[in-house]
């Protein structure tokens, strides 16, 4: 067995030097399977350490407060993943309740802003007006899906806050209009005479519910091609 003179710092220190080596061998390829993941998992971490206090120059051990300090890292780290984990837990569990919750309202009839709607002409229809400030002349246009006029209805003074109105589904004429989809135009005045739109909510059917894949909201889709909403985005659940 080769016996080296310890006395001699310099026949240690070579000594440790080829020691290193190895070992930087063996960290290299640690680290380059945690670069993988992009990020240095637990295992690896504390195989680094291992690694790190094997192979330490005697001449110049690890500082205690510094291998304290990596102890520290490594229990931050194993609370990190521990916390990710129960936020995953709890994300997973959200969008399970938030499916369910959209899935109870396929067939039913819901309010959401929107200017159009899919109507059934043979009774009547609510919808609401957005009014910002208190006016004195509120009027709804209803449109058909070639742009016709069909009726324009005078709600009058409205003040400020969410006001209703109801169309009988007839037109101008007092004919009861085709069913179809209508485009529904609120608007008011100002002091100066010019017409300032007004946000118009109309209801609509659920027909399906589309998950996002990426964590995001889900959608609800309507009937008659009215598109989809965000289950945020519903003012009223009817029946």
């Amino acid at each position: 067995m080769a016996i080296v003179d310890t006395s001699n710092n310099t026949a240690v220190q070579d000594l440790f030097n080829s020691k290193v080596k190895d070992a930087s061998n063996n960290v290299a390829n640690v680290s380059k399977a945690a670069t993988g993941d992009q990020a240095l998992g637990k295992d690896a971490f504390l195989q680094l350490l291992v690694t790190q206090l094997k192979n330490q120059n005697p001449l110049s051990p690890q500082d205690n407060g510094a291998f304290v300090a990596q102890l520290a890292q490594f229990s931050s780290l194993e609370g990190i993943n521990t916390l990710n984990d129960s936020v995953n837990n709890i994300s997973s569990n959200f969008s399970s309740s938030q499916a369910l919750q959209a899935s109870s309202l396929v067939g039913r009839s819901i309010i959401t802003q929107t200017d159009k709607a899919l109507v059934d002409t043979s009774k009547s229809m609510t919808g609401s007006v957005a009014v910002t400030a208190a006016t004195g002349n509120v009027s709804v246009k209803i449109t058909d899906k070639d742009g016709n006029v069909v009726r324009t209805l005078d709600l009058g003074a409205q003040s400020a806050g969410t006001s209703d109105f109801i169309w009988d589904g007839k037109n101008e004429a007092g004919e009861v209009a085709p069913a179809g989809t209508y485009t529904f135009a609120a608007s008011t005045k100002n002091d100066k005479g010019d017409a300032v739109a007004l946000a118009t909510s109309l209801p609509a059917t659920v027909t399906s519910v589309t998950l996002s894949k990426t964590g995001g909201e889900m959608l609800l889709n309507l009937a008659g091609g009215m598109g989809s909403v965000k289950l945020s985005q519903i003012q009223t659940i009817g029946t």
